[in-house]
């Protein structure tokens, strides 16, 4: 137990000292992993890597496919509209 609770603070000091720039998705991936790896066998260190690998990709990939839809919005041509035509009174 008390190897969690040190594990658990030493995240916690790295995460206060990391940017949040470049923590973006691996804090989250960091601490799911730490999590799933200590209940498949006690490997909450590979876990936290994995899961710090893991989540900065989806971020990433996250990331370039807003970055691809705010592109793709500014690039499409805005089409006019044609004024509707009033009916003639008789």
């Amino acid at each position: 137990m008390t190897r969690i609770s040190l594990l658990g603070l030493c995240i916690l000091a790295l995460a206060g000292a990391a940017p949040a720039v470049q923590a973006k998705g691996c804090l989250k991936g960091a601490a799911v992993g730490a999590v799933g790896g200590h209940v498949a066998g006690h490997h909450a260190v590979a876990g936290a890597v994995g899961g710090c690998i893991v989540g900065r990709h989806l971020a990433n990939k996250k990331a370039a496919a807003e970055k691809a839809q705010a592109n793709a919005q500014q690039a499409a041509p805005v089409a006019p509209v044609a004024p509707t035509p009033v009916p003639a009174k008789p």
